[in-house]
């Protein structure tokens, strides 16, 4: 909008986690948090808590409104800015009643599975603003205290920048993450190639215990688990040689960053959520009539049989090619056959 719309002040409203993923970002004048934290306050101050930011976005007097989630609390909002015109996608009769009164303009949902960057990029095109193709790239920014940090700890772990395979093999849905057996499998085949590995995952006890239990068994990969914040975790991936990931975050920072990516899904659909715009990604998945599934693992178990079944062989076979396209990039030797196949 502000490539149109120079003159505009664009705040964004999002969770206090996240503000990470979006500070430093040129278009954005102000955050607007809320922190999920109020949820395990008493009512009565989780109340005034909330109703302390909806009186923070009534002061806005936003012109626009444009809510890009489809939870009630942006179309809740959305109402109470009293902002002429509010965007959003249509209910169809899911969540509080008579939500779509919320908006003067509904976005509708495409029948077929469509990337979620061009799902919200409709919000532009209700307003009669159609994005060009160079336009949809993604954006994160890295603060150099964050690139200094992240280098400062590869070279206390005798990590060579740029000579780094960096691997984010879990995911905070544990559904969504590979047995240990297929991920030391990988690691063993590039630690025979004379790969460095880097283990990365976030503070989350589950996330860290199973990478302990890689490291167990692949001793040579250095994990960093739960020791780098967000920006860090960006400064990391653009200093890697690539990145082997689940569906995760480490996996759409690559897409802002351009760096060549394996990126793993089982009951996820990456046609929804794969890597976007970045033409040295591979997505390794199954043909499976069931999936995508968004289920919590089949039958419920927490394990998703498309993950289990899935070969080391299919991974290592794409991180091969990931590999010779950065390589064939770098020469500039890259044709136009191996870009239209990425």
């Amino acid at each position: 909008m502000k490539k149109y719309y120079p003159h505009l002040e664009v705040d964004a409203y999002i969770y206090s986690e996240t503000l990470p993923m979006l500070e430093g970002h040129p278009a954005i004048s102000k955050f607007v948090l809320y922190d999920k934290k109020w949820k395990k306050l008493a009512k009565h101050r989780r109340f005034l808590e909330e109703w302390k930011l909806l009186k923070e976005i009534r002061r806005g007097s936003y012109d626009l409104v444009i809510n890009l989630t489809e939870g009630d609390r942006g179309a809740v909002a959305a109402k109470v800015s009293r902002a002429p015109y509010a965007i959003g996608f249509d209910p169809q009769g899911s969540g509080m009643m008579q939500k779509e009164k919320c908006y003067t303009h509904l976005i509708k949902h495409t029948p077929k599975p469509r990337h979620t960057v061009e799902k919200q990029l409709d919000a532009l095109r209700c307003l009669g603003l159609h994005p060009k193709e160079e336009e949809r790239d993604l954006f994160f920014h890295i603060p150099e205290e964050a690139r200094l940090r992240v280098e400062t700890l590869l070279h206390e772990n005798g990590v060579d920048e740029g000579q780094f395979i960096q691997v984010h093999p879990v995911s905070r849905w544990m559904f969504k993450t590979l047995p240990v057996k297929t991920i030391v499998e990988v690691l063993h085949f590039l630690h025979d190639q004379g790969k460095q590995i880097v283990l990365t995952a976030s503070p989350d006890p589950l996330e860290r215990k199973m990478n302990k239990e890689i490291v167990s068994l692949a001793p040579f990969a250095i994990d960093l688990s739960g020791q780098i914040s967000l920006k860090e975790l960006g400064a990391m991936i653009k200093m890697s040689q690539m990145l082997l990931s689940v569906d995760s975050v480490p996996m759409h920072l690559a897409s802002a960053l351009k760096k060549p990516t394996v990126a793993i899904f089982g009951p996820t659909c990456e046609q929804n959520w794969g890597p976007w715009r970045n033409p040295g990604a591979r997505v390794v998945t199954q043909k499976l009539s069931c999936r995508p599934c968004y289920q919590p693992g089949c039958g419920g178990s927490g394990k998703s049989d498309c993950l289990t079944t899935l070969s080391s062989q299919s991974i290592i076979q794409a991180v091969e090619e990931v590999l010779e396209f950065k390589v064939l990039s770098k020469v500039g030797c890259l044709s136009s056959l191996v870009s239209e196949e990425l």
